[in-house]
């Protein structure tokens, strides 16, 4: 059952060490985000974010893990995602949050444009102790 219940929340991690872990979690994430009624903008949003943080895991702290749980809010239902890294952490969150920021070399677009496709984003890092970020994309209701 992937719903969560009173007694019990639905979790699912996925450790990421390699790139096939990335590809992994992108598909549980799918899985999730189906299994859960969204509509298909928004599992690709979810998707996306996924292979976003998951990615900066992979390239920034070289392992870490998504967590993806389910949650409510009556009458709401959501997915949240977490990424917590034990990385070098992010010495500057403001200047990592600002679209076309980037010290990869990338596009800059990874983190500011995961905080604009999802509907809730937090972020916190300490310098050498890593970076936990929790997300959530509350399902819309059909009306």
């Amino acid at each position: 059952m992937l719903f969560q219940s009173d007694e019990r929340k639905e979790l699912l991690t996925v450790e990421i060490h390699t790139e096939v872990d990335i590809v992994e979690a992108r598909q549980k994430g799918r899985m999730f985000s189906n299994c859960l009624g969204f509509s298909a903008l928004d599992q690709a949003r979810i998707i996306t974010t996924i292979s976003e943080l998951s990615r900066n895991i992979y390239k920034y702290a070289t392992n870490g893990k998504i967590t993806m749980e389910i949650i409510e809010k009556k009458p709401e239902i959501g997915l949240k995602i977490i990424a917590i890294d034990k990385g070098p952490g992010i010495k500057n969150i403001q200047k990592a949050l600002e679209s076309g920021y980037t010290t990869s070399g990338g596009l800059g677009v990874g983190l500011s444009g995961v905080k604009k496709l999802m509907d809730e984003f937090t972020i916190s890092s300490q310098e050498d102790h890593g970076v936990n970020i929790q997300v959530i994309k509350w399902k819309k209701r059909n009306k």
